[in-house]
């Protein structure tokens, strides 16, 4: 018994080693070990030179991303009419000699890297997990003119064994680092999103026209540019925009805010760099157009870009690719622009403050979200929203608001939008008791005209003594009922406005008993 435990104690100190060993494996020891491949095999067997390429399912293509005197981008060779192509599709090792005089996708090569390939050998790579081909190696002009052979053939095959291995343990890590990431983002929405991700109030008709424009171009490939206010919720419709997205939904959303990075910080933000490539860089970071790749970036604040950066950035996003600080190799990107501002950009631009190119490239499409004090009808429905959200965070049981804080929060401009409504409900959560009703005793906002308070009081009277599960249940009824009215009893129409099916609609009618 005593020697199973200690074989059990021993297995998990094992794999918690084999866990930081897997851990301290990076992208950058990976390129190491491959340009290492890269100048060992053309020394195994005389020859001039060595070209790794990786065979890609998603796109079927083969991409030369590790050779000799490789300078340029990646280069993608198609699987039809290439000899690396036929090697994947076969599974054969293939030589080819006087191919300085054959046409080819060989030449184009030649032509990218200052190279004239006389002879090769093509080495197909196999997974050693799955019965299937992964790529292929090239090693080019044998020395002495003479042509490859069946011995360099079996030399190679030795080796290429100990590449497969790399390159797999290298994919896994990455797709086991994206799904990681991936599920922590999905945690973090679930478990840490606010009341508004979860359900974004949208009664007043100005914001329903909002919706309606997210819904009609979220599945678009089109960049967008969202304005308004501060607080008025521009990164959620930007999220609810990626979304929507199709399939660069389950990609990541990455939010930048250009105000809070410091100029001198910009192009390493954005681009990433190398290790070594500036004091303090202990190790190589990827930036953010690295990170956004295949989902959404998200660029908040825009108009804060410095002009210094703008050009870089311009370049960047038209050709979808850049380098990191530090790095000669090229790094494709593939992400939609979503980018906000509070200021009028076509202001900026007009003062000089904003490239013109710039503003044209970043947007197809742009939003204009309405302030808070414009769309009145949201506001208690969203106080309503944001108490639940916040009892359940503060482990709290506040019961309702009286109907003087109601008047107050209708009678109020909000300047800070949507993000001061929420602060000011966990303000008055914290300071009211569990079982109680939130008084304005403690509410910050100053005291509704008399006019106003009149009018507003009136209607949330009926309020003031209610639970929150019973001012929530009234405030159904009173939107329900509004709905109704709109569209003239048409339920359809109705349950369009409030955002619900019909077959819910009609469930709470007959709830509730409106129809009587």
């Amino acid at each position: 018994m005593l020697k199973t435990i200690e074989t059990k104690q021993r297995l998990v100190s094992l794999k918690a080693l084999l866990d930081r060993v897997t851990r301290a494996w990076t992208t950058k020891d990976y390129e190491v070990l491959m340009r290492f491949f890269v100048s060992t095999f053309p020394a195994l067997v005389q020859a001039e030179r060595c070209s790794i390429f990786i065979y890609s399912a998603d796109g079927d293509n083969a991409w030369l991303k590790f050779g000799t005197g490789l300078h340029e981008k990646e280069i993608v060779a198609p699987k039809e009419g290439s000899i690396v192509g036929r090697t994947i599709s076969s599974g054969e090792t293939i030589f080819g000699s006087g191919l300085e005089s054959h046409h080819g996708f060989h030449l184009l090569v030649d032509q990218k890297t200052d190279f004239i390939t006389r002879n090769l050998i093509s080495v197909p790579i196999f997974s050693l997990a799955e019965k299937r081909c992964i790529g292929a190696v090239q090693v080019l002009n044998k020395c002495g003119g003479e042509g490859f052979n069946r011995q360099d053939e079996l030399l190679l095959q030795q080796v290429v064994r100990f590449l497969a291995l790399a390159i797999e343990h290298n994919a896994i890590s990455e797709e086991i680092i994206s799904i990681s990431k991936h599920m922590h983002e999905e945690i973090t929405r679930s478990d840490f999103q606010t009341a508004e991700q979860r359900g974004f109030i949208a009664d007043s008709p100005a914001m329903r026209q909002v919706l309606e424009v997210v819904r009609q171009i979220g599945s678009l490939p089109v960049n967008v540019f969202i304005t308004g206010e501060s607080g008025t919720g521009k990164e959620i419709i930007a999220r609810m925009i990626h979304e929507q997205s199709g399939d660069r939904r389950g990609r990541p959303f990455v939010a930048v805010n250009c105000s809070a990075i410091p100029e001198n910080l910009m192009e390493s933000e954005f681009f990433g760099y190398e290790k070594g490539a500036f004091t303090g860089a202990g190790a190589s970071r990827m930036g953010r157009f690295e990170e956004a790749t295949g989902g959404t970036l998200f660029l908040d604040e825009i108009s804060e870009m410095p002009l210094t950066i703008q050009p870089k950035f311009l370049r960047a996003i038209q050709e979808k690719e850049g380098m990191r600080l530090g790095g000669n190799r090229l790094h494709r990107y593939d992400f939609r622009i979503i980018s906000a501002s509070a200021k009028n950009l076509q202001d900026e631009v007009a003062k000089g403050r904003f490239r013109e190119d710039l503003f044209f490239r970043l947007f197809s499409v742009d939003l204009t979200l309405p302030p808070l004090r414009e769309r009145a009808t949201d506001i208690v429905p969203l106080a309503m929203m944001f108490l639940l959200e916040v009892n359940q965070r503060f482990n709290k049981q506040v019961l309702g608001f009286s109907a003087e804080t109601l008047a107050r929060f209708e009678a109020y401009n909000w300047p800070g939008n949507v993000r001061q409504l929420q602060h000011e409900i966990e303000r008055l959560v914290a300071l009211t008791p569990s079982g109680a009703t939130i008084t304005a005793h403690h509410c910050s906002l100053p005291a509704a005209q008399s006019h106003a308070s009149g009018t507003s009081q009136r209607g949330w009277t009926e309020l003031e003594t209610l639970s929150l599960p019973q001012q929530r249940e009234q405030l159904e009824i009173r939107l329900i009922r509004t709905a109704l009215e709109r569209t003239q009893g048409n339920k359809l129409q109705a349950a369009q406005l409030l955002d619900i099916t019909r077959q819910s609609l009609h469930n709470k009618i007959r709830q509730y008993g409106i129809e009587a």
